[in-house]
């Protein structure tokens, strides 16, 4: 059997295991899937009639949701890498003739699944609350290339993450600032309408040319070249360091 057809085997292996703690853990599922959907619940219904956007709220809010859902459940992931690492059981894939980029992969693509089942359930909700995209297949088809590149990419930051942590309470707590980022987006409001500094930062942060190519492409026109190019260099950026990141350490630690 060639190295390569034994690591995709690997990988699957990895990848089955990974599917199943997460079925086995319901506070995994609610982060990752529910929480969001709460999230949503409560800014369209409690906040949504404060807020000043053009056409209707739902509209607005669904595009930052989807990336929300996206980084809600990273937590799960970047302590669940840890466990593994600090408890010993990848010393003992590494003895099993394991490879290293199965284990990894595992991680990755069970991360970025989970996400873009999360993204779906948000999609299928925002359509029950009223959400009317004018997407044509085209732009569907970019929406969910652009979901699935940052799945993938925050997936790999996140299990650079875990690797690196001295814990997997600190591992948690690592990927905070992906939650956080989007709050300091444009996703709930405009960024045009806040205050000085925060505006700054809110424009110029990763997330927000990511939210509104989604928005511009959701809403049936044409994103912002400049937003467009923006997303998927930061997408590419952190796909790029969490892979570096992560396979250096887990040949340092492993």
């Amino acid at each position: 059997m060639s190295t390569v057809s034994t690591s995709f085997g690997d990988a699957a292996i990895m990848l089955r295991r990974n599917f199943k703690h997460t079925v086995r853990n319901p506070v995994t599922v609610f982060q990752a899937v529910l929480f969001p959907v709460v999230m949503m619940l409560m800014f369209v219904y409690v906040f949504g009639g404060a807020f000043k956007v053009t056409g209707e709220y739902v509209d607005y809010a669904v595009p930052g949701l989807t990336v929300m859902a996206i980084t809600y459940g990273l937590g799960p992931t970047a302590a669940a890498v840890n466990g593994d690492m600090t408890k010993g059981i990848n010393n003992r894939f590494k003895a099993m003739d394991v490879s290293h980029g199965a284990v990894l992969a595992g991680y990755v693509v069970s991360t970025t699944v989970r996400s873009l089942i999360a993204d779906a359930v948000i999609i299928g909700v925002g359509f029950a609350m009223g959400f009317r995209p004018h997407a044509g297949l085209l732009q569907w088809l970019a929406v969910i290339g652009l979901m699935l590149l940052l799945a993938f990419a925050t997936s790999w930051l996140t299990v650079a993450m875990g690797l690196a942590a001295k814990s997997v309470e600190s591992a948690g707590m690592a990927t905070v600032p992906l939650i956080m980022l989007p709050f300091l987006s444009s996703a709930f409001v405009p960024a045009d309408t806040m205050g000085a500094g925060v505006r700054q930062f809110a424009e110029y942060q990763p997330f927000t040319p990511i939210i509104e190519t989604l928005r511009g492409l959701l809403s049936g026109g044409h994103p912002s070249t400049g937003d467009a190019f923006a997303a998927v260099a930061w997408c590419v950026g952190f796909a790029l360091v969490g892979y570096v990141w992560a396979i250096a350490t887990f040949r340092k630690r492993a």
